[in-house]
């Protein structure tokens, strides 16, 4: 099976393996293991953040910094197609009390001036206690379903600009910022510094088995750590998952220039078939989402994966497929010609895909 669900998917490289048996073990609630320390604090200064907190997955790692940032009953503003709102199971509602004011992005990218509009105070006719204010600016680089956009930094100072003039914080889902930064060749730190904190994973592209960091100022991770423990997500020797992060956030984070160019090599070949819609130039990242016009997407993924290649639909004529560390070149040219005879069962025209 040629598993292009997610970069979620990997397993660990034998060399992952020998550091996950040899890490040097403690009781992380106590802040004694060393491997945890270590993942921590190389976390914090890739990101130029004064500390950060390791914890099992990016949804907590989001929550935690909600939760830390606001009170129940504020508002905060994030794209209409942001992880934070349409994949993280309601939980900034049912955990923190929060309500989303989803602004109107282009492929998860909003401006400044939306976050001016979402954020202007009522007429003083109007009583303030009325609704709630956004106390609270979220931004996702790069963009899942905006199928791996990269937020430019220029956009993203502007955005903090009026964020600060209205006294909220932002927040970043950097789940994959490591694609934007080998993509862009802009440093973490860089992409960071405008954020009061920023969330990044381990598991999604850089091929660790568990594990996201919160990172941000030295008081905001000590507060935050509280919220861990009531999420259920301090660990004890959580160096033996710590060791597979740490190991791929040395090792793995160059090597994400390889997974973009498979997912051109699977954009450009998607584009000759009949029956599906796709520019190659939308394509930035590992991300490749496309457009099935010869059937419903899901019809079309099912009977992909009967002929051995997994992909989500993301919507009645959408799909998404991305590449990653344990998908070879050898496998996209086999998914795509798996995807050339799927079309060409339908009745439509032949192409050369060569």
């Amino acid at each position: 099976m040629i598993d292009l669900r997610s970069d979620t998917v990997t397993r660990p490289t034998p060399d992952m393996r020998r550091a996950m048996a040899e890490a040097p073990l403690g009781d992380d609630v106590y802040g004694e293991d060393p491997t945890v320390n270590a993942l921590e604090q190389r976390t914090a200064e890739l990101l130029g953040k004064q500390a950060a907190l390791f914890m099992p997955s990016g949804t907590m790692t989001n929550q935690v910094a909600l939760r830390s940032h606001t009170e129940g009953g504020d508002a905060i503003l994030t794209d209409i197609n942001a992880h934070i709102f349409r994949l993280e199971s309601g939980a900034p509602g049912g955990i923190s009390g929060l309500m989303i004011r989803p602004l109107m992005g282009r492929n998860g990218i909003f401006g400044a001036e939306d976050v001016a509009a979402a954020a202007r105070r009522p007429h003083r006719f109007m009583p303030a206690t009325v609704a709630p204010l956004p106390k609270l600016v979220c931004l996702e680089n790069t963009h899942n379903i905006g199928g791996g956009a990269i937020w430019p930094l220029e956009s993203i100072r502007a955005v903090a600009d009026v964020a600060r003039a209205h006294d909220m914080p932002m927040h970043l889902d950097g789940a994959r910022l490591w694609h934007a930064c080998v993509a862009t060749g802009i440093a973490e730190a860089d992409y960071a510094a405008p954020f009061d904190s920023v969330s990044v994973c381990f598991s999604k592209g850089l091929g660790a088995p568990v594990g996201s960091a919160l990172a941000g100022s030295a008081a905001f991770i000590a507060r935050a750590r509280r919220f861990r423990n009531m999420l259920a997500g301090a660990m004890r020797q959580a160096g033996v998952i710590a060791a597979g992060a740490l190991y791929a956030l040395e090792h793995h984070r160059a090597r994400l220039a390889e997974d973009h160019a498979k997912a051109r090599r699977l954009a450009a070949g998607l584009a000759r078939l009949p029956g599906i819609a796709i520019d190659p130039e939308d394509v930035p990242t590992n991300i490749v989402r496309f457009r099935v016009t010869a059937m419903e997407a899901g019809d079309f993924a099912e009977r992909c994966h009967a002929a051995g290649v997994f992909m989500l639909p993301g919507g009645p004529d959408v799909l998404r497929a991305v590449t990653h560390l344990d998908v070879s070149e050898r496998d996209i040219d086999q998914a795509i010609g798996t995807f050339y005879r799927i079309c060409l069962s339908c009745g439509l025209s032949r192409v050369c895909i060569n």
